[in-house]
């Protein structure tokens, strides 16, 4: 069964992990482009998708808007608060929600979600409590690949789902 809604985490996960500064002191992200074709994928099936992070970070945000993204959450203390409130606010079961993380603020969320995955990347705790391990490392396209996983799963054609969609493609996603 599809998802109703999908959530992931950042850092470690869209990213390396790595905090990097400039000589000014101002911290900036390396994305992985192949992350926003996974972003492509949920709106083709009309699935929203959303960040979830504990960081306050301004290359997030951008990041988020510029993929269009339905749902951001920026500097989040209590990830489960968070995605209930969300769930609710939604109508979707804490069952019917797919979550992508890969470190310890992730962990309660990763226990209650209907379908959860880490990359590969991720410590042992959390690769002990997930459903799926994916095979990628945080930074290298582990969402895409996540949300490819939950094509297959479903039987659904990735190359079907790019034919469809032929509008949706052009609105060139990066």
């Amino acid at each position: 069964m599809l998802p109703k809604l999908i959530l992931t985490d950042i850092d470690g996960v869209w990213t390396d992990g790595g905090m990097y500064y400039d000589e000014h002191g101002n911290e900036f992200k390396k994305f992985n482009t192949y992350d926003s074709a996974g972003v492509l994928f949920c709106k083709m099936l009309g699935i929203p998708c959303g960040l979830v992070t504990g960081e306050n970070a301004n290359s997030v945000k951008r990041r988020g808007e510029k993929l269009k993204m339905e749902h951001i959450y920026l500097g989040v203390k209590d990830k489960v608060d968070i995605i209930g409130g969300l769930a609710e606010e939604l109508g979707v079961e804490w069952g019917s929600i797919a979550y992508l993380g890969d470190d310890i603020n992730d962990y309660h969320v990763l226990k209650r979600v209907g379908l959860s995955a880490c990359p590969s990347s991720a410590p042992e705790y959390i690769r002990k409590v997930v459903k799926w391990k994916l095979t990628k490392k945080g930074g290298e396209g582990v969402f895409r690949e996540f949300i490819e996983k939950i094509l297959v799963d479903n039987g659904i054609s990735i190359e079907q789902l790019i034919e469809n969609n032929a509008s949706i493609n052009k609105k060139n996603i990066q």
